[in-house]
């Protein structure tokens, strides 16, 4: 009987995905979390037969959903981050901010 091989690629991409988008506000933890999601719903299956699949992809897929909650759990904190900077500075001091350091970037 052949084993079942676990490709843990789209996991991978999600989660860089999902580091990417934590520049815009943390926001990256809807593709990392879907990441999670996938990695813990294959990794549920071997369980309930893990001698139909390869144990060097069930490896892979341990490490590629240890990777997507390493990034979840930054791009939860930096949405954290951002929402409270939102709720104390402002938004209209956030953008000012912003444009001061675009001006700076420019003449430099």
């Amino acid at each position: 009987m052949e084993q079942q091989k676990l490709n843990p690629t789209l996991v991978y991409v999600l989660a860089v995905f999902g580091l990417l988008c934590c520049c815009v506000g943390g926001t990256g933890f809807i593709l990392s979390g879907i990441a999670v999601f996938i990695a813990h719903n294959k990794l549920n299956a071997v369980k309930d037969d893990p001698d139909s699949f390869d144990p060097d992809s069930v490896k892979a897929m341990n490490t590629a959903k240890i990777v997507a909650m390493v990034i979840l759990i930054i791009n939860v904190l930096y949405f954290i981050m951002t929402i409270y900077r939102i709720s104390t500075v402002g938004w209209d001091e956030i953008m000012r901010q912003s444009q001061e350091m675009m001006e700076q970037m420019q003449t430099s």
